[in-house]
């Protein structure tokens, strides 16, 4: 059984660029979910999770259904089957962080349980970064280096294969 990452709400505060204040206030709504162990407050890994999914600050957040099909779980939403590692099951939201996905031409072989073939339709070029939009049946954001972008020649309408392992899905019960 994995460990579960407790923050402080000044560790929480960092994170999402806020005051402690503004974390304690969040917390004392009930809009951040938190654990109250004896005079401390804690706020799990998961409790962020929900949190940034539910108010939408995450990105590539998904509605799904688990599915078991042979040895693999996978959560599906909108007829793409991502490989997920979870323990839940029936209906469920999903998130993948843009930065854990990877970008490539063709297939390969790798421990990446996910390979979806998508096209590009459209780039959000910064100064160091692109946001990669990628159709694979629900639109992904991908976020690679400026530096990637032009050795690969990322274009609008090309097609690519989103790589990402089921171990960063998050998943959460709906």
């Amino acid at each position: 059984m994995k460990e579960e990452i407790l923050y402080t709400p000044e560790e929480v505060a960092k994170k999402l660029k806020l005051s402690k204040y503004t974390i304690y206030e969040m917390i004392k709504r009930g809009d951040l979910k938190a654990h109250h162990i004896g005079r401390s407050i804690r706020v799990s890994q998961y409790q962020l999770d929900l949190y940034l999914m539910e108010t939408g600050k995450t990105e590539n957040v998904f509605e799904a259904e688990i599915i078991i099909e042979g040895d693999g779980k996978f959560a599906l939403t909108n007829g793409v089957k991502i490989a997920v590692s979870t323990e839940l099951e029936g209906r469920v939201k999903i998130s993948i962080g843009p930065e854990d996905i990877i970008l490539s031409a063709g297939t390969f072989v790798s421990s990446a349980r996910n390979m979806l073939k998508g096209v590009v339709t459209g780039l959000e070029i910064e100064e160091r970064s692109v946001q990669v939009l990628l159709d694979i049946g629900i639109p992904l954001v991908v976020l690679v280096t400026k530096q990637s972008m032009l050795d690969m020649g990322i274009q609008k309408g090309d097609e690519l294969y989103a790589v990402f392992k089921a171990m960063a899905v998050k998943v959460i019960k709906q």
